[in-house]
């Protein structure tokens, strides 16, 4: 099992300065690229109740002044209890969806009441998660893409700096982290709806609002409109968002578990990569110790290099998520060096949260009607 561990490390480490260099050229935002006019929408299914006041209101505030000429803000929610008081900003639009459908989550609702609100005169539709942080470049990162016929949709993703950190919070940071490195150039395997932009006449085009009243999932209904249109999923660095809050141990296995059951649902294919890749990993990984403890020289080397090699991805993650969010520059450099020594523990975290989530009927079934998956073949 060692040979194929560390085949499989070395893979996943190819191309990682390649993808470094085309990330830093996509940063740097171009004054000529166009900016139709866009409507931004942030759906609150209950996920404002679930994150602090003050987190809410500059989430929110953050999305209100982008760096962009021409966008309207709309804040969806079932009803106005559902909004935090004085979470709002002052230029946004509350939009109300109420419970029209029980076979349709919260959110699905929530996200086409905004949709059908929208002004007429919008180009594109943007979605944010409220729960995160976003640059002023975001809407810009996100409608860049769209220039490009073949691009269905360009999606960003999130990232844990959790302010102040403590040890399951970082934990959560180094193990999502790898999802977020599955994006890149050409076509990428998901488009997540927290972060993400699709011109509004492809939207109605390839019936995404059908996708999600039928799908129940509204990433991975997305995801499989744009490619069923034979179209591409752009990532734009650039929309990357910040997640300030913490965790305990025990809400960090339990959301582990329901995403990746919601991936299984969802994004069946990433989940199976995942877990056949992780159990070559943590196989290889516990081999080499075996072997190591009982005097093997050459175990001891092909330890070094796995963990090594498994590492170095995870500088070269946490390298190119600094980049995308300058405003967390201080952050990094006090506690970047988590994705460099806690990969070994987090990819054994991953080995268990993906078994448990396998043999996780009711969160399977759950996941179909939530929110949508963080689907991940990823490794660390």
């Amino acid at each position: 099992m060692v040979g194929p561990a560390l085949a499989l490390a070395i893979f996943a480490l190819r191309g990682e300065r390649k993808r470094a260099r085309w990330v830093a050229e996509r940063l740097v935002p171009d004054p000529d690229d166009p900016t139709p006019p866009a409507t931004v929408m942030v759906a609150l299914d209950g996920v404002g109740l679930a994150v602090p006041a003050e987190h809410l209101r500059e989430n929110l505030a953050a999305l209100a002044s982008q760096d962009y000429p021409n966008y309207e803000l709309l804040v969806t929610a079932r009803t106005a209890s559902d909004i935090p008081p004085d979470s709002l900003p002052a230029r946004v639009t509350v939009v109300l969806g109420g419970t029209q459908d029980q076979k349709m989550s919260a959110k699905i609702q929530n996200l086409l009441a905004g949709v059908r609100a929208s002004r007429k005169r919008s180009e594109i539709l943007a979605f944010a998660d409220a729960a995160g942080h976003v640059s002023r470049n975001w809407l810009r990162a996100l409608v860049g893409p769209l220039t490009d016929p073949e691009v269905g949709a360009s999606t960003g993703y999130r990232f844990y700096v959790p302010e102040p950190p403590d040890f399951w919070s970082l934990a959560r940071s180094v193990w999502s982290a790898p999802i977020a490195g599955l994006l890149g150039p050409g076509d990428n395997p998901f488009a997540w709806s927290g972060s993400v932009a699709i011109r509004k006449e492809r939207f109605f085009e390839i019936r995404v609002p059908d996708a999600w009243r039928g799908g129940g999932c509204e990433d991975g209904a997305l995801t499989q409109a744009i490619h069923k249109a034979r179209l591409k999923i752009a990532f734009a660095p650039g929309a990357l968002l910040a997640y300030t809050g913490r965790t305990g141990a025990r809400q960090f296995f339990s959301e582990a578990q329901r995403q990746m059951a919601m991936a299984r649902a969802c994004f069946p294919r990433l989940w199976w990569s995942a877990l056949v890749a992780h159990v070559f990993y943590c196989a290889g990984m516990a081999a080499a110790i075996t072997a190591s403890v009982r005097g093997s020289r050459a175990a001891e080397w092909a330890l070094v290099v796995q963990l090594g090699l498994g590492m170095l991805k995870g500088v070269n993650r946490a390298a190119l998520a600094k980049a995308e969010l300058p405003d967390r520059e201080a952050w990094f450099k006090r506690h970047a060096w988590v994705h460099s020594l806690w990969v070994p523990l987090a990819t054994w975290v991953w080995l268990c949260v993906l078994l448990s989530s396998a043999f996780s009927r009711t969160v399977e079934r759950d996941a179909r009607k939530q929110d949508a998956p963080r689907a991940s073949q990823a490794h660390a």
